[in-house]
C-alpha cells in the first residue's frame, strides 16, 4: 500500500474534513474515491473549465480599464449612491 502526501491550506483541510464527515466519509476515503473515479473515466472525473464571467460584469471591467462609460466624479458618497440608484 502506498502513501500520498499533499500540502493544502489548513482552512481547506478543515472545510474538506467537515464536508466529507457530513457525507459519512473521512478525507482519505474521499481522495481514494476521486482516484478510482479518475481511473474509471480515464481522465478527470469532472469537467474542468474556466469560470464563465457574466457578460455585464465583463463589459463593466473593460469599461473601467478603458476609462469609458464612467459616471462622476462625485463629490460625496451620497451622490455616487444616488447615481447608481437612478441607473
Amino acid at each position: 500500500m502506498a502513501t500520498i502526501q499533499i500540502r493544502v491550506d489548513n482552512s481547506i483541510k478543515t472545510a474538506a474534513d467537515t464536508l466529507f464527515n457530513d457525507l459519512g466519509l473521512d478525507t482519505s476515503t474521499a481522495i481514494r474515491m476521486f482516484l478510482y473515479a479518475a481511473l474509471e473515466k480515464d481522465g478527470m472525473p469532472f469537467a474542468i473549465k474556466r469560470r464563465k464571467v457574466n457578460e455585464d460584469l465583463h463589459e463593466a471591467i473593460q469599461d473601467t480599464r478603458d476609462r469609458s462609460n464612467l459616471h462622476g466624479p462625485f463629490k460625496t458618497a451620497k451622490e455616487a449612491v444616488a447615481a447608481m440608484l437612478n441607473d
